[in-house]
């Protein structure tokens, strides 16, 4: 299913919806499209251009920023699905601090990782060992939750997030 990028009225990226929830935003004036795929939805009295981002009509409030919910396939998404010890490619989570040793599950604390770097690790801490992490751990960018649904962002969002994905560079 096709999805829509959603503009506030400042054209500030709020998220990402099903292509029928954009359109109907469209046809209830509460959004405008920006940008379409050009392919066509038909009906039996309307021709409507598929929207790839769409505007809001009026200012929504986003109360606070919201961190996303720690999970696999995030994690491989902001690693770019390397291992964070050798640079290989990743097929498993690993825990900097263990969670035997008190490490908690959260994003400063997960990684990608090769299974023979994990099993190398296993529940020892960094510098009981020999490996060095590439890159610290942090949670993700807002632009890293547009990826997660096809792993890359259509060209016609670019230059809508063209701000956020350069904060997350």
């Amino acid at each position: 299913m096709a999805r829509t990028l959603v503009l506030n009225a400042t054209y500030e990226p709020i998220c990402v919806v099903p292509c029928p929830r954009a359109l109907v935003l469209v046809l209830s004036e509460k959004a405008e499209t920006i940008a379409s795929t050009g392919r066509m939805i038909r009906s039996e009295r309307l021709s409507l251009e598929e929207p790839s981002v769409v505007r809001l009509a009026r200012f929504v409030r986003v109360p606070y920023q919201r961190r996303r919910a720690l999970n696999r396939r995030a994690v491989f998404i902001r690693d770019s699905h390397q291992c964070q010890y050798c640079g290989g490619a990743a097929e498993s989570i690993d825990h900097v601090v263990p969670r035997s040793r008190g490490g908690k599950h959260e994003w400063d604390n997960v990684v990608a990782a090769c299974r023979r770097c994990n099993s190398q690790k296993r529940d020892r801490l960094l510098h009981d060992t020999a490996m060095r992490l590439r890159r610290p751990p942090s949670a993700p960018h807002f632009a890293t939750w547009f990826m997660l649904h096809d792993r890359t962002i259509p060209t016609a969002w670019t230059p809508f997030l063209q701000n956020e994905l350069v904060r997350s560079a």
